[in-house]
């Protein structure tokens, strides 16, 4: 995958300038937020920050109240503009942008949903969900057809003319999903959308943005969180943050396996492992995967270089296509692996399975399983032992 977002040496630092330049300097001589405070009157919200995102990822930042992860997500769409350092999404530094780029960015580019919906009571839900549309000058029979497919995405087929104080909060929320999906945005911004709700409506939305991560065709999600159990369940990679600095990046299986340091290993003891563990949480990244088009004998090449009996084929949008055997490059006559795809002998899984739906086909395999989502992409690939660590570790 290719890197969407790039955050540089990013420092949030609140007050006067003055203020800012004395506490970029003791940042720099390592001094805490907390003694910054006290010896400069700045607080330090965000310091040496650093990390890539993945283009079409979901990526959660965890942290307690205070550690910095509401005031970062807020920098990537400038709301809170870095002191110091740069955020380069899709390839452009966006503390460069002028006023006018800034704004067409925001319009087009991004969305966000915050913790508080921010619906306007007066208007009924097709009037909230095509208000990013209006502000555009959006034509207006396509801002309500726009509208509309992005009320049904998320089932609210039926309600589009109800008032917003006629909804539960679920709902609300559904609202806020259907309003930021309707300018079809390449960054999804949700800053903790489902902390006000109750156990039931929260999981019936973690499954909603799944899903709708599931079905995107181009789109990274940033996810803010303080639950660990959220954001396991959520997550390709977590960033756990703490007093303004990301304190380790991973996987589940990383943050199980080597966990940073004892802050790590107390934030994560209270994790139901058996509730939240998915296939997406477990599986490796994809290393051996070639076109239809490759050569047998860069096929050949490639098996024996990485030491293995087969390779995954995927289309130019990493549709999984199939498996080609080693045993069957050997013994053909034709020049490229494309008519030796065989799409019966590895079967995938779904990325957001449970790992207990799939336990016993992956016990009784003797090989790895590919993992996809829901539109057949390779996403992964599964193995019995990586569980097995997983849930034992």
């Amino acid at each position: 995958m290719s890197v969407d977002i790039k955050v540089e040496n990013l420092s949030v630092v609140f007050g006067t300038v003055k203020q800012q330049e004395e506490a970029l300097k003791l940042i720099d001589e390592g001094f805490s937020p907390e003694e910054i405070k006290k010896k400069t009157g700045a607080t330090v919200a965000n310091k040496n920050v650093n990390f890539e995102i993945e283009k079409n990822e979901l990526f959660v930042i965890v942290g307690l109240s205070g550690s910095g992860k509401s005031t970062f997500i807020r920098t990537l769409n400038l709301l809170n503009k870095p002191t110091r350092g740069s955020i380069s999404i899709g390839g452009q530094d966006i503390t460069k942008l002028n006023k006018e780029e800034l704004r067409n960015f925001r319009r087009k580019e991004v969305s966000m949903i915050f913790q508080h919906f921010g619906l306007f009571s007066h208007r009924n839900v097709l009037e909230n969900v095509q208000y990013p549309l209006e502000i555009q000058g959006v034509e207006k029979d396509l801002m309500h057809k726009k509208a509309l497919e992005a009320i049904e995405t998320v089932g609210l087929k039926g309600w589009e003319y109800s008032m917003i104080n006629e909804l539960s909060g679920g709902m609300r929320q559904r609202v806020g999903l259907a309003r930021a999906l309707t300018n079809d945005p390449k960054l999804l911004l949700m800053d903790e959308p489902y902390s006000a709700l109750d156990p039931l409506i929260r999981r019936d939305m973690q499954n909603e943005l799944l899903s709708l991560e599931e079905q995107g065709d181009d789109r990274t999600i940033v996810f803010i969180t303080h639950d660990m159990n959220e954001a396991f369940r959520m997550g390709d990679r977590i960033a756990l943050m703490k007093d303004g600095e990301v304190v380790q990046i991973g996987t589940f299986t990383d943050f199980f396996k080597h966990p940073a340091n004892d802050y790590v290993r107390d934030f994560i003891a209270d994790v139901d492992r058996s509730r939240i563990l998915k296939v997406r949480s477990v599986m490796k990244k994809v290393k051996n995967a070639l076109s239809p088009s490759a050569s047998i004998e860069e096929a050949l090449e490639f098996m024996e270089h990485k030491e293995i009996d087969s390779v995954y084929v995927t289309d130019d949008k990493n549709m999984l296509l199939g498996v080609v055997l080693k045993e069957d490059a050997l013994n053909t006559k034709n020049k490229t692996i494309k008519t030796l795809i065989n799409d019966k002998t590895y079967q995938p899984v779904l990325r957001n399975s449970y790992i207990k739906d799939v336990l016993k086909d992956l016990k009784e395999s003797d090989h790895d399983i590919p993992v996809t989502d829901s539109k057949g992409r390779l996403r992964g690939v599964l193995g019995y032992d990586d569980v097995i660590d997983a849930l034992a570790e």
